[in-house]
C-alpha cells in the first residue's frame, strides 16, 4: 500500500505489525481487563504495533524520502519469528504486552532502521529499544487498574509468529482532531526467499 504524501507534516514512526489471528489471541486473553476496567484508554486492536524507530513529525517530503531506502532495508532482512506475552507497565499508566521470539533479530533489524533514519538526517532520541506491545493508558489518577491488568496478563504466552512486513505509519494521517489512530503510509515485504 502506498499512500500519496500531501504537504505539511506528519507524526510517523516505523514499525512491526502482528498479524490478525495473533491480535486476536492477546484481545481474548484480555477480555476480563477489558470488561473490569473500560474506563482504560484501550488501544484499538487495528492500531497494536511494536515501534522500531519514533520519527515525530516530519515534513512530508522527509517521510517520501525515506520509503525508497526503507524499502531497500525490507528487501534485505528475513522475516522475524516472534510472539506476544507476558505484560508489564511503564510508571503505573502505559500497559503494555512483551515480545518473545528472535528479539536479537529484532534490535538488529531496529538499529538499522534507526541508522538509516539518521543517515537522511532525522535525528533520534539515544534510547534503547524496549520491544513492547502498547495495549492501554490509565488517567492519572487511576494507576492502580494498569497494575492489575498487567498481573492478569503477566503469565499470556500467544503463539508464535513471523513479522513479514516493515510499516510507515502515521498517526492520524489524513485526520482531523479526535482520538489517535494509525495509518500505514507504506508497508514494504520482508525478503521470505
Amino acid at each position: 500500500m502506498h499512500e500519496q504524501i500531501e504537504a505539511g507534516t506528519v507524526r510517523v514512526f516505523i514499525a512491526l505489525a502482528p498479524p490478525d489471528d495473533a491480535k486476536d489471541e492477546l484481545a481474548q486473553a484480555l477480555r476480563p481487563a477489558y470488561d473490569a476496567y473500560p474506563h482504560m484508554r484501550w488501544n484499538r486492536i487495528e492500531d497494536w504495533h511494536i515501534t522500531l524507530a519514533f520519527l515525530g513529525e516530519l515534513p512530508r517530503q522527509a517521510v517520501s524520502l525515506l520509503q525508497p531506502p526503507l524499502a531497500e532495508l525490507a528487501a534485505a532482512h528475513h522475516p522475524l519469528r516472534l510472539s506476544l506475552h507476558g505484560s508489564g507497565h511503564f510508571d503505573e499508566r502505559v500497559l503494555w504486552s512483551g515480545i518473545g521470539g528472535d528479539l536479537h533479530g529484532l534490535r538488529l533489524l531496529a538499529d538499522e532502521v534507526r541508522a538509516l533514519v539518521e543517515e537522511h538526517g532525522i535525528t533520534l532520541p539515544d534510547r534503547p529499544l524496549n520491544p513492547h506491545l502498547t495495549l492501554a493508558r490509565a488517567r492519572r489518577d487511576d494507576t492502580s487498574s494498569v497494575v492489575r491488568a498487567a498481573a492478569g496478563l503477566s503469565a499470556f504466552t500467544g503463539r508464535t509468529w513471523q513479522a513479514a512486513r516493515l510499516h510507515l505509519v502515521g498517526s492520524n494521517y489524513g485526520r482531523g482532531p479526535g482520538p489517535i489512530r494509525y495509518r500505514d503510509i507504506e508497508s514494504w515485504p520482508f525478503n521470505s526467499a
